[in-house]
């Protein structure tokens, strides 16, 4: 199984030039196809050419990347949008350098039979939501709709859902959170047709917050090594991306390689790179300032208990990217 991190050892002695420059990225989940494009850039050799030591750390259920960026544990995390926002309005200054996701892959997945054809016939249902910060935009969502989420009458029930589809399948839940390119298809796996299915996605009802941006600590970025450390990262980053579009299959059997807990499946892994491809195409790292807006106004429509409470300051910034694309 091959290790995490690239390594320009051998080039340094061979030619006596500088060690590489080291970089730690903190996954927002484990090893899988939607973090292809870094696997990728590792595996090609894209990071090691801008003279980068990168080693990829993945996430899971009990690791929270910003906790781990504060902790000094990374150089850079991904992280969904409304997490690092509210995460930043709590205190943590993270600081978006770029983008490659320039879509959302979120959205519920509901019975056909449970009556639920419109978002307003959520009311009255048992819902799956994911936490850990995934649970913003749904919150912000349904405030939006004016249903309580507190199982009060005329509300919805949440149930606070583990990674997996179970509680659609057992019924305990009449509608659970997914995303296109992974648990809707583990759906469809169980032997669920689409036909049995009704799904929302977040994109289409105009509450789509960004996902996977690549934050960092505010304060490194006053060091100008830093930041050219991080616009050679995103450059590598992006050149990854740009080729795990172009072989998806390729690219979903690089990830593979890197799993070093042989969960994933090839099968599952391709799927998966397809409907990330959609979600990255056309993405050169640089942030859309729309998008980014409506997600801070997405968040900050949440009534009385919004997900951030003021328009954030600073929470983003494309020196990096426009130093990667040399503009």
């Amino acid at each position: 199984m091959k290790k995490l991190m690239t390594s320009a050892l051998a080039l340094g002695l061979a030619t006596g030039a500088a060690a590489a420059d080291e970089v730690t990225l903190q996954l927002q989940w484990v090893t899988q196809a939607q973090f292809a494009g870094y696997y990728v850039a590792l595996e090609n050799g894209y990071y090691e050419e801008e003279g980068l030591d990168v080693t990829i750390q993945p996430g899971g259920p009990d690791i929270a990347p910003p906790q781990v960026l504060a902790g000094g544990g990374a150089d850079v995390m991904l992280n969904w949008m409304p997490s690092a926002l509210a995460a930043r309005e709590r205190g943590l200054p993270v600081v978006n350098i770029a983008q490659p996701f320039a879509r959302s892959g979120l959205m519920l997945t509901c019975w056909a039979d449970s009556g639920i054809v419109e978002p307003a016939d959520l009311a009255g249902h048992t819902i799956g939501v994911w936490f850990f910060g995934n649970e913003y935009p749904f919150l912000s969502w349904m405030s939006q709709l004016g249903i309580p989420t507190d199982g009060s009458e005329g509300g919805v029930t949440v149930l606070q859902q583990g990674f997996n589809v179970d509680p659609l399948l057992q019924r305990q839940a009449d509608c659970i959170s997914t995303m296109t390119y992974n648990e809707y298809g583990q759906v469809l796996d169980a032997g669920v047709s689409p036909d049995d299915l009704i799904t929302f996605q977040y994109e289409d009802q105009g509450v789509a917050t960004l996902e996977d941006g690549m934050w960092v600590l505010e304060e490194n970025l006053e060091d100008p090594e830093f930041v050219d450390r991080m616009a050679r990262f995103v450059r590598a980053s992006m050149r990854g991306w740009d080729w795990a579009e172009e072989n998806p299959e390729d690219a979903a059997m690089i990830v593979l390689d890197y799993d070093e807990t042989g969960a994933q499946t090839e099968s599952h892994q391709v799927r998966m790179m397809s409907e990330i491809a959609l979600l990255t195409a056309g993405s050169d790292g640089r942030l859309d300032e729309a998008a980014y807006q409506r997600t801070v106004d997405t968040l900050l429509a949440g009534g009385s208990d919004p997900v951030i409470t003021a328009e954030p300051e600073g929470a983003f910034t494309h020196v990096v990217t426009d130093m990667a694309l040399g503009q």
